[in-house]
């Protein structure tokens, strides 16, 4: 059974805030924020693949401490799964010798410690039974979010987005849906600012989560909804957020995500 442990779920950071990072068992980073650095050795060492929803820094800024940290104990690289306008971006901007060295290209194109794999939106990427598709989402950059599979059920997580038909569109085809981690990152009352930046309010997130249908379901699912839950809560929001994604007549179980919680698929 695929195990999902949250390193970070924060739109910023202070304390024992963390921004965005997924650990999939032990060998598989989905985006890798903040959250990556408070990692063992030995849980750093583990890391074969990191799936990347966009090139957002609270998104990325790990991995080059990672990367750099491994590299001369590892004897294989680790693997960037994303979308080829995200590498570009990555190539283009982070690992380009001036903000960073760049890790595939070192110590030679043939043999480096950052190798890209590109992906397409809808691919599935398979790794010792567990499955990882792109799903389309709406962002000010090239963005996608991911469908991971377990044994037994699906969970999906948005990365960041805002209002997005296609994304509802391929989440409505996934039998054994159990979990949406989705970003909300502000509040109703700076519905302006999530609008220009492409992010959620709960006015939008309650419109959004009305586009997934219950046929969603598999007949041999006891629930009939999956549990939904909030991620990306922007500091001091969070509070706000939430008591007004409460005031909604939403048919699922809504919780803030948090740094920790576990999810078994």
């Amino acid at each position: 059974m695929a195990e999902i442990k949250i390193l970070g779920c924060s739109g910023g950071i202070g304390g024992d805030l963390r921004t965005t990072s997924i650990l999939l068992d032990h060998d598989i980073l989905i985006d890798a924020g903040s959250g990556v650095g408070d990692l063992s050795m030995d849980a750093l060492l583990a890391i074969d693949h990191i799936f990347v929803t966009h090139s957002h820094l609270d998104h990325v800024a790990f991995i080059p401490f990672l990367v750099d940290t491994v590299m001369g104990i590892r004897t294989e690289p680790i693997t960037l799964h994303a979308t080829q306008e995200t590498l570009d971006i990555l190539q283009a901007h982070l690992f380009n010798w001036v903000i960073w060295p760049d890790f595939n290209a070192i110590p030679s194109r043939d043999a480096p410690f950052l190798r890209y794999n590109p992906i397409r939106l809808g691919e599935t990427i398979t790794l010792n039974s567990r499955k990882i598709t792109a799903l389309p989402v709406e962002h000010v950059v090239p963005a996608v979010g991911y469908q991971i599979d377990g044994e037994t059920h699906s969970l999906v997580y948005t990365g960041d987005t805002t209002v997005c038909d296609a994304l509802w569109q391929a989440v409505n085809e996934i039998h054994h849906l159990k979990y949406i981690i989705i970003e909300t990152a502000f509040s109703n009352d700076e519905r302006a600012l999530a609008k220009v930046s492409k992010h959620l309010c709960p006015e939008t997130l309650v419109s959004e989560l009305g586009k997934l249908t219950i046929s969603v379901r598999s007949a041999s699912d006891s629930a009939a909804e999956p549990e939904v839950f909030i991620t990306h809560l922007k500091p001091g929001e969070g509070e706000i957020i939430m008591r007004e994604i409460g005031e909604s007549d939403l048919p699922f179980s809504v919780s803030a995500l948090q740094r920790g919680q576990v999810f078994k698929l």
